[in-house]
């Protein structure tokens, strides 16, 4: 089993930044990828950036240009960095680590992410 612990969130000035951190502590050896997606307010879950199991970055269309990500050496714990905060950014943000199956598939239980003028 893998758990996982998000920190950070909050609410953020329009145009400020955050920081979001996930660590993940288990059978991290059946992790090959993770990254931080998030639920907007009425809208499907969405990709904002994750490692993929191929090691390269996929971010999503929403975020790109305004997004970092990176990870520690084991490949456990992943931080997210974002500039340039607009209301659309308002939302859950959700922590992942997996195999991108469904059977190997962890969810962090989410931190509210609030942009506000």
């Amino acid at each position: 089993q893998v758990q996982l612990v998000e920190s950070g969130g909050g609410l953020v000035q329009l145009g400020g930044s955050l920081r979001l951190s996930c660590a993940a502590s288990g059978s991290i050896s059946a992790i090959k990828g993770m990254g931080w997606y998030r639920d907007p307010p009425g809208k499907r879950r969405e990709l904002v950036a994750a490692f993929i199991p191929s090691g390269s970055i996929q971010y999503g269309d929403s975020v790109k240009g305004r997004v970092t990500i990176s990870r520690n050496s084991a490949k456990n714990t992943v931080t997210l960095e974002m500039t340039s905060l607009k209301p659309e950014d308002t939302a859950v943000y959700i922590c992942y680590a997996g195999d991108f199956t469904p059977l190997g598939d962890y969810w962090g239980q989410g931190t509210q992410v609030t942009v506000s003028s």
